[in-house]
């Protein structure tokens, strides 16, 4: 399924069996080793924007921890309830990040679930927290959580840049996440089945609206590019909005201003009440 990443190359991947499973080569001799923690690093030099693309080892711990605190988790039951997410589904999570949502998905569903992230501390985070091949979260083994499957969870992580490429053979999923993240509408088409579907998710104009009105930047309506950068390629066939606040001390509010991309970190921290909401659109291939 995966795919060389090297210049005018992407024929397919295939694990050396002389290694262990260790490194990925493809017909033409382009060699990817296999961390010691299971990702696979494909990116190519010249996909690179900077020496460290992508979230910072700090932007991730700092996800990771509101993520444990469960502000996030009503996000993620939103996304799950339009996904539908089954045991049959491949899933494609492009800009993971940290692998929470794939993650989660896939440990309630027991899918098959592929992250690509172009971070590779964001890739590390992902590929320890939910390992390759095994069963991840409790969710996936406790008879006591929602979501509960007694099969396997399997994942697999990759480092790579999906603005320009995704690195995996035509029609290959049948579910893709693009979550506040990746917008490359035709390498999902090209990558999602025709039966498939693509779940968006983006920040509503009321996402982190106690910030983000204390430093003067209003939020925006975000869906209608959405769709204009969706629709010649895929047709809505769901929307919703999910919406959760949660009260927060301050190492928590300096956690979301060291999460996001936007220019608030050099607001103020202090304990306050925060919103966190996401508009959801729900595509089919045209």
């Amino acid at each position: 399924m995966l795919l060389c990443t090297v210049r005018d190359c992407r024929l397919p991947l295939a694990r050396a069996v002389d290694e262990g499973g260790r490194r990925l080569v493809c017909p033409r001799g382009h060699s990817f080793d296999v961390a010691r923690s299971g990702y696979i690093n494909l990116l190519q030099p010249q996909d690179r924007r900077s020496k460290q693309p992508g979230d910072t080892p700090k932007a991730v711990a700092a996800r990771r921890r509101l993520h444990d605190l469960g502000v996030t988790r009503p996000l993620l039951n939103g996304i799950a309830e339009l996904a539908k997410v089954s045991t049959s589904d491949i899933v494609l999570d492009a800009g993971c990040g940290d692998g929470f949502y794939l993650g989660s998905l896939v440990s309630q569903s027991c899918c098959e679930g592929h992250g690509v992230d172009i971070s590779i501390p964001a890739v590390e985070a992902a590929a320890r927290r939910y390992p390759p091949g095994e069963v991840a979260g409790r969710a996936a083994h406790d008879p006591g959580v929602a979501g509960y499957h007694p099969g396997v969870a399997n994942y697999e992580w990759i480092v790579a840049n999906a603005d320009r490429f995704l690195p995996y053979a035509d029609r290959s999923f049948s579910l893709g996440l693009s979550i506040t993240g990746r917008m490359n509408a035709p390498e999902f088409r090209r990558v999602l089945r025709d039966d498939g579907r693509l779940l968006v998710a983006l920040a509503s104009p009321d996402d982190l609206i106690e910030l983000r009105s204390r430093a003067g930047n209003p939020g925006r309506d975000r869906v209608p590019q959405a769709l204009e950068t969706f629709e010649p390629l895929f047709k809505l066939i769901g929307q919703s909005q999910v919406t959760t606040a949660a009260d927060l001390d301050a190492s928590a509010v300096q956690d979301v201003l060291f999460s996001i991309y936007r220019p608030l970190h050099s607001l103020p921290v202090e304990a306050t009440r925060v919103t966190f909401s996401l508009a959801l659109l729900l595509f089919r291939p045209a």
